[in-house]
């Protein structure tokens, strides 16, 4: 009897602590999916707020090739990449908390998705920093020689491509883990908004030949594609976390 009882004791503790995790991990989704929707609204209006000053949204005053006669324009025209920073460790987090919540036969789905967010993470923040320890102090001190291939400023060099790719690992990670969200209609909506969101961004991916390889406009595309649908989902994912803690 006493060896019935104990065990029964511990399979309820175990219980209780296998609740209290998964509400832990509830409660970090909700707040990882606040955080990442006001930083992706963050970068989306300071982006918006931003003129562009070169390539094919320019239209007026542009800056041309080396790329470099732009020091009016720190730190005013780096401000979004702050929050766009900051965004790619938030959705990583959020990442895994979707992964975490997944039922058992879909959690491969959302460990998929996680590996992507690790990929999208890894060009953004690396191509992001690089502009704010190479770029921006090169610039202001003159040392410009073979930096116009690291500029924003540049619609053909490595930051932009970088950021295209970046963003595209973004929206495989979103189009992985919508398999996860099977339930009611939140979830189907979940689900449909991230499914969209990457037939959106392979289409326009597709469409670069007839806008003749032009990788700024992919990149605007996919970014005001990606920014919108992170501030929706995040609301979305915000009550679906609550209502799973609960």
């Amino acid at each position: 009897m006493k060896d019935a009882f104990w065990k029964k004791e511990d399979i309820m503790t175990s219980e209780i602590k296998t609740v209290s995790t998964r509400q832990g991990v509830y409660r970090l989704g909700f707040w990882s999916a606040v955080s990442t929707a006001v930083l992706a609204a963050a970068a989306f209006a300071i982006g918006i707020a931003t003129p562009a000053r070169s390539g094919l949204f320019c239209t007026g005053s542009c800056i041309t090739y080396p790329y470099t006669d732009v020091t009016l324009f720190i730190p005013g025209d780096y401000l979004w990449l702050v929050p766009g920073f900051l965004l790619a460790f938030s959705f990583v987090v959020l990442m895994a908390c979707i992964h975490s919540y997944a039922a058992d036969n879909r959690k491969i789905y959302g460990q998929i998705g996680l590996a992507f967010a690790l990929v999208y993470a890894a060009l953004i923040a690396t191509d992001y920093f690089l502009q704010f320890t190479v770029v921006i102090p090169s610039l202001l001190t003159g040392e410009t020689a073979g930096l116009s291939l690291f500029t924003e400023y540049n619609p053909h060099g490595i930051f932009i491509a970088l950021e295209g790719v970046g963003y595209f690992m973004m929206s495989a990670a979103l189009l992985s883990v919508a398999v996860v969200f099977s339930g009611g209609r939140l979830e189907r909506a979940i689900r449909g908004l991230f499914i969209a969101s990457f037939v959106l961004a392979l289409g326009f991916f597709v469409g670069l030949s007839w806008l003749k390889y032009d990788i700024v406009a992919f990149e605007v595309a996919i970014l005001t594609i990606n920014w919108i649908v992170l501030i929706i989902s995040g609301v979305l994912l915000n009550v679906l976390f609550r209502r799973a803690e609960r």
